[in-house]
Parts: C-alpha cells; structure tokens; sequence
C-alpha cells in the first residue's frame, strides 16, 4: 500500500518541481498547470450463488490524479500525466479477478478491483483550429460506450494507447480516426497490445436526429460497422429521447498472424484467417415527465445454434464496451453467451434538484438460439434482473456524491446462468479541480 501512495505523491512533486525548474532556467516547458483529482471510496457486497465460493466483502478506494499544461509555450500544445492507484486497505475478502486470489484458491466472489497503481494519462495534445491531434495513454469513450468505453465503473479504470485526430470543421459534423496500439486497466495484468483501428463520425441534422456512423476494426477479433439514430424531444413538461441503432461484425481487417487468434481447416489442412457474421440492433425511448423517468429497451446480439458447427463466429460481441452499463449491473453478460443475447428491459425512476436522482430497472433474458440446460435439455432462458440506484449530493460538502446501487439476478435455465447474484454497493465520490 506504501508504494501506491507514493506513486500519487511523487507525480505532484515531479510536475511541481518540473515547472519551477523550468521557469528558473528561463525555458517555459510546462505552465499554466490545472490539476484534476478524483477520490472515491466504495464498498461492494458480492454473493455469486454458487457453493465453492464466500461473499465477497470488497472496501476498496480509488485515487486519481492528473497534471495537465500548455507544453513549450506553443498555442494549442498541452501534455497531461496522470495516476490511478486502488487500495483496498488489507482488505481481502473478495478475488479479484475469475480464477484465483492472492494465496491461489478461490474462496470468495469476484469483484474485479485489484490493488495496484497504474499511469493511466501519458500524453501530448495539440488543438490547432477545428483539429485535434493527440499520441499517447488517454481515456477514450465513443457514443454511449457500447463498443468503446473505459470502464469507469471499474476502480482501475481502462486507458488506451492511441494516436488519433479528431476534427470538426464543418458545422454540424465530428469526425473520428484513431490507432490504438495498446489497453492498461481495469483487471491486474501488463499493457494488453493491439492493433486496432477506430473510424467514428457524426452529423447533427437537429436536436431531434443525430446520425452516427462508426466501423471498429479489433486486430484479430472483428470488424464492427453501425449507424445509429438518436435524438431528443421537448414538448412542454416532457422531454422524449430515443436511440435506434443497427450493427454488424465481420471478419477483421486488421491481424497478426498467429495460430492462436486464426483457425485450422481440418479440410485443407491450413491456417485461415478468422470468419465472422453477426449482428446487434438496439431499440430504446425514454422520457421525463416533470422528473418522472420512464423507458423501454430492446437490445438484440446474435448468437450461434448448437447445430452449427461451421468455423465462423456468430455470436456478436463488444471486448472493448463499458460493459456494466449494459444487461444488467449484476455482470451476468460482460460475455456474450454463444446462443446470443436478447435483452428486453424497462426503467421507472424520478429525478428532482435536492432529490438527486432514483432509478429502478427490470431486465428479462433470453438467448437467441437455444442453449443447453445443466442436464443437456434445449432452453433459451437466461433468467431476469432487477436493479435499482439511488445518487444525490452530499449535503454541506462541495463536489461530493453519494451513492447506494443494488443488482438482484434471478437464475435462468441455462447452464452457466443457473445460479442466483445478489450485488449492493455504497459509494462516495469526491472530484476537485484547480489551477
């Protein structure tokens, strides 16, 4: 724990003392400085049904810090460095990740918040007109995360490693092209390398209608292309809001040519590139009434029968989403099952100044192709869900949230999901800024 709380120590001190330095040698390499913080304690209450493991009891607290400044005086060059460290105080009683916790037997439900410290901001900006150009460790989150996203649910939050340009010099319309060439984050493990490309555009036709249009190329997994539509509708006291958005994956474009990521033709006796065909839509429409929240969702992925036996993949998936925002916040689909996923939920909840904000969601599941049952028996049944949070303001105290969340997961038919998952968190969240 000692070496994590140096870590945020020593990147006030270097950035401090990298600013001083450079003004007594008359070199203006850093200035202008703004430093951003985040510190957000949490418990996490986890029991994962299943006989082979204890609840879990996670207290866990994340710290981030982030020095951002206008670099050797040129108008529009800024460089950030920042820090995540998660501590969890000696705290154990919870793994950390799916298969073993520190003294290798798994004895207790997984809650994915390792204790460690990481650099999760390590980069160069420069903004010249309507471009933006940028290289280095950065968070990126596109849309509503559903295929790129940075888990900031997660206390070690996701950062990638990218070179990208974004531009919006003709009205209306943001355009997108970025590499990425590396993740850090979320689970205890070294820099994940990639060879990914993301194309992101969107044109604003009127509050009413945006058009998005995206195409995710992830080296040796698919190539996800979409469109979606969303937009946003007063009418006096009711504000309407939608989105209708369509997806497909296909093979990747981009590859590294390893046996492990292509597949063997026991026909011709060759390694072949990777075959993929699957699909996603999304439905959604919500509204508040005078604070009343209501809505309706409807979110379809692809999945493969158990007829098929051919090589390619047809189950659609999302590595990259910010997947606790989807399916449920119990965790149940962060993977798509390979018969698919039909999600079909709706929310009620009230929202006021003073109040803060009360939420409850009902999902059912179901696959869509069957899948088999712990006794071999055909079923399509993933089971339901039912979440509720409530968020406000803590009173007296400038900046500072609270936060009580609940996920209850009633068990299915199908293998895997037979078991039922009761999740209940209390946060505080702390942001502050200064320059």
């Amino acid at each position: 724990m000692k070496k994590i709380t140096m870590s945020a120590v020593a990147l006030t001190a270097i950035m401090g003392s990298f600013s001083s330095v450079s003004a007594a040698d008359g070199i203006s390499i850093l200035d202008d400085l703004k430093f951003d913080a985040e510190i957000r304690p949490r418990y996490e209450f986890v029991d994962d049904g299943l006989n082979a493991t204890s609840n879990a009891n996670a207290l866990t607290a994340r710290t981030k810090l982030k020095v951002t400044g206008n670099l050797f005086g040129v108008d529009g060059l800024s460089a950030s460095v920042g820090v995540i460290s998660v501590n969890n105080f000696g705290f154990e009683e919870y793994n950390w990740n799916t298969s073993n916790n520190y003294d290798g037997l798994k004895r207790y439900s997984v809650v994915m918040d390792p204790q460690k410290a990481i650099i999760s901001n390590a980069e160069i900006n420069y903004k010249v007109g309507d471009t933006l150009l940028h290289a280095g460790r950065g968070q990126v989150n596109l849309d509503n995360q559903r295929f790129i996203g940075t888990v900031g649910w997660r206390q070690l939050e996701r950062s990638y490693d990218s070179v990208f340009i974004a531009n919006n010099s003709i009205k209306n319309l943001s355009v997108l092209a970025a590499w990425v060439y590396g993740l850090q984050g979320v689970v205890d493990a070294p820099t994940t390398d990639t060879n990914t490309v993301l194309l992101h555009a969107a044109y604003t036709v009127a509050p009413a209608l945006k058009i998005t249009a995206y195409d995710y190329m992830i080296a040796n997994i698919h190539d996800t292309y979409g469109l979606a539509l969303t937009g946003k509708v007063k009418m006096d006291s009711v504000a309407l809001d939608y989105r209708a958005e369509y997806a497909e994956q296909n093979d990747p474009t981009m590859e590294i040519h390893q046996h492990g990521a292509d597949y063997f033709d026991p026909i011709t006796g060759l390694w072949k590139s990777k075959q993929v065909d699957a699909s996603y839509y999304n439905l959604d429409i919500g509204a508040n009434i005078s604070g009343v929240l209501v809505g309706a969702n409807y979110e379809y992925m692809s999945g493969k029968s158990l007829t098929d036996t051919s090589a390619t993949t047809k189950t659609f998936t999302t590595p990259l989403a910010t997947g606790h925002k989807f399916n449920g916040w119990a965790d149940m689909f962060l993977g798509t099952p390979r018969g698919g996923l039909i999600d079909m939920n709706a929310r009620l909840g009230y929202k006021a100044k003073g109040f803060g904000k009360l939420l409850a969601v009902y999902h059912e599941f179901t696959a869509d192709k069957n899948m088999l049952d712990a006794v071999g028996v055909q079923t399509d049944d993933l089971g339901s869900e039912i979440d509720a949070v409530y968020v406000n303001k803590i009173p007296g105290v400038k900046d500072l949230t609270g936060m009580l969340k609940y996920a209850d997961f009633s068990k299915g038919k199908v293998a895997g999901y037979d078991h039922d998952v009761q999740k209940f968190w209390v946060q505080l969240d702390y942001k502050f800024s200064s320059k």
